[in-house]
């Protein structure tokens, strides 16, 4: 296992996001921005991820019909999966893509700010994981899709993905990258230095005031 970016070379991938509901994302944001603010930012993230994503196939996996629209209009593929969670979600959506012949997938939550080339990622023969910067949560999961990984998101999800991933026995490649590991989950993430430096004017705070710029 690496902890380093330099691996083996990489191979075409389908890039699949999972997207919760735009009304209903980052409920944890509530105390620095309201319910209008916290669906425009959970687009402008989801832009930025797809984004990201080219020129590798993309799929979003998502429950809302809405969502379903939105990810279509950007030449997504939709799978959707509802009222199953997002693990279970996840693993149909690698499964169907499984089932139509694609070999790798990247795994990148739609939540990320600063997204660098997310195909760049998948690497021959090799699991890929990226921890978020607490190394708590996984922000990005690459693998061969001729083994068998199961999602396992929650609270300490890297660690569980982690082993899991040193069972399949594929090279395992651990990246501590410095945007990738970004997302915005809680009101300090606003503030990172990373992150304030790409967020939207109609999204930028003052310190003094927690109420966002309109």
């Amino acid at each position: 296992m690496s902890d380093v970016s330099a691996g083996p070379e990489t191979v075409d991938a389908v890039v699949l996001v999972p997207i919760k509901a735009f009304h209903l994302a980052k409920g944890r944001l509530a105390p620095v921005l309201d319910a209008a603010h916290r669906d425009r930012l959970a687009r402008w993230t989801a832009e930025r991820v797809l984004a990201a994503a080219a020129p590798a196939a993309v799929a979003v996996v998502c429950d809302d019909a809405e969502v379903a629209t939105w990810a279509a209009g950007h030449g997504a593929l939709v799978l959707r999966e509802v009222g199953v969670g997002l693990n279970a979600a996840v693993d149909h959506a690698v499964g169907q893509l499984r089932a139509e012949g694609h070999e790798h997938v990247v795994v990148a939550h739609g939540d990320l700010p600063c997204p660098p080339r997310l195909a760049s990622f998948a690497r021959s023969g090799t699991v890929t994981l990226v921890p978020d910067r607490r190394s708590d949560g996984t922000n990005l999961l690459s693998f061969p899709l001729d083994v068998e990984l199961a999602a396992s998101y929650g609270g300490g999800s890297f660690r569980r993905h982690l082993e899991a991933a040193m069972r399949t026995g594929c090279s395992v490649e651990v990246i501590r990258d410095p945007l990738l590991a970004l997302d915005i989950d809680h009101p300090s993430d606003l503030s990172h230095p990373l992150v304030k430096d790409v967020l939207p004017p109609w999204l930028r705070t003052n310190p003094d005031n927690p109420s966002p710029t309109r």
